[in-house]
């Protein structure tokens, strides 16, 4: 999923919070077309294999599933130098030849082990974030998930729809939240793939540099999923 920017930006954050140097290698296939008819051969050299015809040749990858392979394309977001989770970026080309390769790797190990490495520390708020009223962090991420989830599931109309209303907090507190529900009834698995998703962003201090020093707060947890579902049946409606 590293093709992806936001799952790119969560590993880079995973590795500051624990003083971990990373980098990103991309490994460029000469465009769209060229990529389209490697996989095309992988898909020739599996079905010529599958018929029990011998096959010459180094290639022994296994192909991307034409459906697999479109969504790959469509969904890449190129790296971009200029931003700090796709930076120090190492290119190799597709027709580089060995000699190139071991250059860009001894660029790699000179920026990750090298003695002129940059430092890493975790972001403060990630150091600070601790302990939150009833328990750590990541169990009150997945308490107060959980019990918004439960909540839907309960208060949802039959016919799918309108809005859920929920309090800040799971003890009922003061404040009000607002969920507004597609066009039809919305059922456990599809919420839990939006929590997991939430819990990832999350769990390692990703959005929390913001937050303040006490970290993310309750009602501020449930304020932010709540919008994270929002923004979610929307794009899916």
């Amino acid at each position: 999923m590293n093709y992806i920017k936001g799952w790119r930006y969560q590993l880079f954050c995973e590795a500051k919070n624990v003083s971990t140097p990373s980098c990103l290698v991309q490994v460029a296939g000469g465009g769209r077309e060229r990529s389209r008819e490697v996989n095309e051969k992988r898909l020739r050299r599996r079905e010529a294999r599958e018929r029990g015809e011998v096959v010459e040749g180094e290639d022994e990858e296994e192909p991307y599933e034409p459906g697999n392979w479109e969504n790959l394309v469509f969904r890449y977001e190129e790296p971009n130098p200029m931003t700090r989770w796709d930076s120090p970026l190492f290119l190799l080309l597709w027709e580089d030849e060995e000699a190139r390769t071991r250059e860009v790797f001894a660029q790699i190990w000179e920026s990750i082990c090298g003695e002129g490495r940059k430092v890493v520390r975790p972001n403060q708020a990630a150091m600070q974030r601790g302990k939150e009223g009833g328990g750590d962090y990541l169990y009150v991420l997945e308490k107060e998930t959980q019990d918004i989830v439960k909540r839907i599931l309960e208060m949802q109309s039959e016919e799918g729809g309108g809005e859920v209303r929920l309090s800040r907090d799971s003890d009922g507190g003061e404040g009000e939240l607002v969920v507004e529900l597609p066009g039809r009834k919305v059922g456990l698995p599809q919420l839990q793939r939006y929590r997991r998703a939430f819990v990832a962003l999350n769990r390692g201090g990703i959005g929390l540099e913001a937050m303040g020093k006490g970290g993310l707060g309750t009602g501020r947890l449930r304020e932010s999923f709540v919008g994270y579902l929002n923004d979610a049946f929307e794009k899916d409606s």
